[in-house]
């Protein structure tokens, strides 16, 4: 070796090295088959692992999608109740004031003022009035008669029509 020192950038060789092949004996081969067969279980029982982790990732991707659906919607029919709440109260509101104005309305002296306003109209005269006289005696027929002719059975009526009665 060479004892001195040398002001290149590049590294110098001292001895090129040359790796060493061995032989490959009966032993290593089976070794590296076994090595090979544990790197493949190794790598089966890994890629279940991660087959199992990403499932049960989208099982619970799901359930946590489903449940916000299922707020949505709960959220959804509740706003709908609280609309249809208020129209409802809006409704008892109008109706309420339409019984007020009709209480007020059906006063005898204002619907007589809008019968002589609106249609024209005016109290009877007595050249007006007819006047009918009706006899006291009532005249009305009794149904006896049809009761006793309903009361023939059907072989009864069968017998007149052969007849011709």
């Amino acid at each position: 070796m060479i004892n001195y020192y040398e002001y290149e950038t590049s590294p110098r060789k001292e001895e090129e090295f040359i790796p060493t092949r061995r032989k490959r004996t009966e032993k290593t081969v089976h070794n590296a088959e076994e090595i090979r067969k544990k790197v493949k279980k190794a790598q089966a029982i890994e890629t279940k692992k991660n087959v199992k982790n990403i499932i049960q990732i989208g099982v619970v991707f799901i359930l946590l999608l489903t449940i916000s659906y299922r707020y949505a919607l709960i959220n959804s029919k509740f706003s709908e109740k609280e609309d249809l709440k208020a129209t409802l109260s809006e409704l008892q509101k109008q109706n309420a004031q339409l019984k007020v104005s009709i209480e007020q309305g059906m006063n005898i002296n204002n619907i007589e003022q809008a019968a002589k306003e609106k249609l024209g109209m005016q109290k009877l005269d007595n050249n007006q009035k007819v006047y009918i006289s009706l006899q006291k005696k009532d005249y009305v027929e009794s149904s006896t008669s049809q009761a006793e002719q309903n009361k023939e059975s059907w072989w009864q009526k069968l017998l007149k029509t052969l007849r011709g009665e």
